[in-house]
């Protein structure tokens, strides 16, 4: 037989068996937390054995005289709450991996936990009374408490520290004394975390303030008129006062943050923008709070840098409940100091919150890179038709620079016409042939020509081959090329017409040299 606690299932004394779903199981006691007086008792926790103990005092300088029995978490001795040998020892098998820093109370730690008295809760500077009376009554509820009198109250302190631990509920420790109510900003919360956030580095003279609307976004930009105007009359409808929206944008759980400044005109013309903690201070006041509540506000913040002092102060001085290790890790840890600062993170709904607000961000610059994307989409179409279009006015350019060349020649023959001709036009004449005759050269342009076109014909042919396509040439391109090569034939018949005339004269020489040679020798003779 044994017992089960909230599903850990730890077996304790086999002559007991029982549930602990809440501590109230006896109906006959008056005290908050009674656990039966006797193990003959039906229906009431009858102890985990026979074994008396006699509880030590709550908070004791010597060293406690509390024994218990086996624990519930573990085989852990609850040594009270004394500074005489060690602030805690134990061992445990239980739940998490001990306290780190600070107070160690052994029981729920997979090692031996022992810290002593230096750089915990206690280390802090300056106490008023009321919290040092909640320190203590947070000590005495998770390291002794006197509330049964008896081995149960060990059990009771790891409870109270499985509380603690998790930041949530009340631990009972004392029937004299109210009950301690553990919270997530209590130093022995697990579920605490340090992030950074960006600092504004907006001025007050900016004056930006902020306003979170429990609104969504397409409510307040489809309003965004009636809203600057009622903020103008919540202002008191000042005629020199004009309130300007800087900003809209989307926050988690259908909320909506809008940044508004106020410009003041003064009479002689000039202009100038309420600074924003006067602005805050204005919003912040009682009626004036009451009606941007009823306009839907849940918050309203100054947005402006912070002094060098503050970001000093801020820095130094760990929040409550952040061991002061991990906030000078996190400082060391911080990316970039300038711009960032490290921000405690407590309990799920806080990490819950910064989650959701980085979806948002992740979705607002998705949304922009897709508006950049669209953007430069529609660029590159447009720079692909103004290319075309470029492209299409350098033809009716050339076209247009023919035409009216053409035009010129006519017009400056008319001119000309009946005149000799002139110095300059006989020496541009010779210029333009002697072009002619480089460009019907065979070994220049013509020549490279006739290759280039060996060469297309041979891709052309090639290409048809393999991918079994035809392809047709140009018909002004065809009768070029039927002219060109009309030329050349012409300048081969011209060629070969001169090569006979030569040899008929060489011929003619040959015959004359013959009939020479007998004359000479009979003279001779």
């Amino acid at each position: 037989s044994g017992f089960n606690f909230g599903g850990f299932g730890l077996t304790a004394n086999p002559a007991v068996n029982f549930n602990i779903g809440n501590f109230g199981v006896s109906t006959t006691s008056t005290p908050p937390f009674n656990f039966g007086n006797s193990l003959a008792s039906a229906g009431a926790f009858g102890g985990f054995g026979t074994t008396t103990t006699t509880a030590g005092p709550a908070f004791s300088f010597s060293a406690p005289t509390n024994t218990g029995t086996s624990g519930l978490f573990g085989a852990a001795q609850n040594k009270g709450f004394g500074f005489g040998t060690s602030f805690g020892t134990g061992t445990g098998t239980g739940l998490g991996s001990g306290l780190g820093t600070g107070l160690g109370f052994g029981g729920f730690g997979t090692q031996q936990q022992q810290t002593t008295l230096g750089s915990g809760l206690f280390s802090q500077p300056a106490q008023t009374p009321a919290q040092s009376n909640q320190l203590i009554n947070t000590a005495s509820a998770l390291s002794a408490p006197t509330l049964l009198g008896d081995e149960r109250d060990a059990i009771l302190a790891k409870w109270n520290q499985l509380q603690a631990f998790w930041g949530t509920g009340k631990g009972y420790f004392n029937n004299n004394i109210a009950p301690v109510e553990f919270t997530q900003e209590n130093p022995f919360c697990r579920f605490k975390a340090v992030g950074y956030s960006l600092m504004p580095n907006n001025k007050d003279e900016d004056g930006l303030v902020v306003l979170v609307f429990n609104r969504k976004e397409i409510d307040i930009r489809s309003q965004q008129q009636q809203l600057v105007e009622s903020l103008h009359k919540i202002l008191g409808g000042n005629q020199t006062l004009t309130v300007n929206v800087e900003g809209v944008k989307t926050m988690p759980d259908d909320q909506t943050e809008v940044i508004i400044y106020v410009v003041e005109r003064s009479p002689n013309g000039t202009s100038r923008r309420v600074p924003a903690t006067t602005l805050y201070a204005h919003f912040e006041q009682a009626n004036i709070k009451s009606s941007l509540q009823q306009l839907g506000v849940s918050l309203s913040m100054a947005r402006t840098e912070l002094s060098p002092a503050q970001v000093k102060q801020l820095l130094q001085n760990p929040p409550a409940g952040v061991d002061p290790i991990i906030w000078e890790q996190a400082k060391v840890d911080n990316p970039d100091p300038d711009k960032l600062i490290p921000v405690p993170m407590v309990g799920f709904k806080e990490l819950l919150r910064r989650l959701k607000v980085q979806d948002q961000m992740t979705k607002q610059h998705q949304t922009r890179l897709d508006i950049i994307s669209e953007d430069i989409s529609e660029l590159q179409k447009n720079q692909t038709t103004t290319m075309a279009k470029i492209a299409q006015y350098k033809r009716k350019l050339m076209a247009l620079s023919h035409r009216t060349l053409q035009v010129l020649i006519k017009q400056e023959i008319q001119r000309k016409s009946g005149y000799a001709i002139q110095a300059d036009e006989e020496q541009l004449r010779v210029q333009l042939d002697t072009i002619q005759c480089e460009l019907n050269a065979p070994t220049q342009f013509k020549g490279r020509l006739n290759e280039l076109m060996s060469q297309i014909r041979m891709q052309n042919h090639f290409g048809a081959v393999r991918a079994e396509e035809r392809y047709y040439i140009d018909a002004d391109l065809l009768r070029e090329i039927k002219q060109h090569l009309k030329q050349q034939q012409e300048g081969l018949s011209h060629l070969i017409s001169i090569i006979k005339d030569d040899l008929e004269d060489i011929k003619l020489i040959e015959h004359g040299l013959n009939e020479s040679i007998p004359i000479r020798g009979g003279v001779f003779s």
